[in-house]
């Protein structure tokens, strides 16, 4: 596991960055191209609930950095659940981790993810470069559909594995911008394509978050068979709100989230 907390990040960015090329420029409407200019509210990751690679296993790289549990979340409809992070150091970002249920799914889902998780090595699940580790196995783009008709989270992970889904601009320390509203509308007047499921914007002032995000960049995946276009990661944009103790609200909106997990959805 990394002992040193930025380092796991620029490696998680740059992974990123591989499959979302998008993203730099996100940085350059809204900062400069260098990194630091935008700060990063938070990353989220996405594993399935199999003990070998379960949300306990992905956090446990977190955790030995100085992170702490702070939150946990339920999907009902997706069949998802998650878990935030946060390190005492608040200038480093807020984890969220998720994990899909395969209880929920059908027996066929379940078992096709099953075999692709039991290509992992034991060893590779507590390496440095786990999180940002892609797929440990091939699928044939057949095996992808029929995972995608059932869950688009199973999909994604089929094709992409372990890596940051997404990274979140801070529209609280943006200098540029004062709202959520003018981050969006900047991005569309440069041709991106945002999330609109539940709204362009998720969440209100009163739930003390709003969230919104661009739809996954189209990328060339190779399947054992063929290669395909198909969504890979995205980029979101939260604003935070005080709370009555003046301090900025830290979690996460279920509700919200919700939809943001739609950003990757196949079209």
């Amino acid at each position: 596991m990394h002992t040193d907390v930025k380092a796991l990040f620029e490696n998680l960015w740059q992974n990123y960055l591989q499959v979302t090329p998008s993203a730099k420029k996100v940085h350059q409407l809204l900062g400069s191209s260098q990194q630091d200019d935008v700060i990063n509210d938070h990353i989220a990751l996405r594993t399935f609930n199999l003990p070998k690679v379960s949300l306990d296993k992905l956090a446990a790289h977190f955790l030995a950095l100085g992170y702490e549990e702070c939150g946990e979340y339920h999907f009902e409809a997706k069949k998802l659940y998650a878990k935030h992070f946060e390190h005492q150091d608040r200038t480093l970002p807020k984890v969220f981790i998720s994990e899909l249920l395969l209880d929920k799914c059908s027996a066929e889902l379940r078992e096709t993810i099953e075999q692709l998780v039991a290509q992992i090595p034991d060893e590779a699940v507590t390496a440095d470069n786990f999180l940002y580790s892609g797929t440990h196995w091939q699928v044939s783009q057949a095996t992808y559909e029929k995972l995608l008709a059932e869950s688009e989270y199973a999909a994604w992970m089929a094709a992409w594995g372990y890596r940051a889904n997404h990274f979140t601009v801070s529209v609280n320390d943006l200098q540029n911008f004062a709202s959520l509203e003018q981050v969006n509308q900047v991005l569309k007047d440069a041709g991106f394509l945002l999330n609109t499921s539940g709204g362009e914007i998720k969440g209100t002032p009163e739930v003390y978050l709003e969230q919104s995000s661009t739809l996954a960049d189209l990328v060339t995946v190779k399947f054992s068979d063929t290669e395909a276009t198909i969504p890979s990661c995205f980029y979101e944009f939260a604003r935070r709100y005080p709370l009555a103790n003046g301090l900025l609200y830290s979690g996460f909106v279920a509700a919200s989230a919700d939809k943001i997990f739609e950003s990757t959805n196949a079209r």
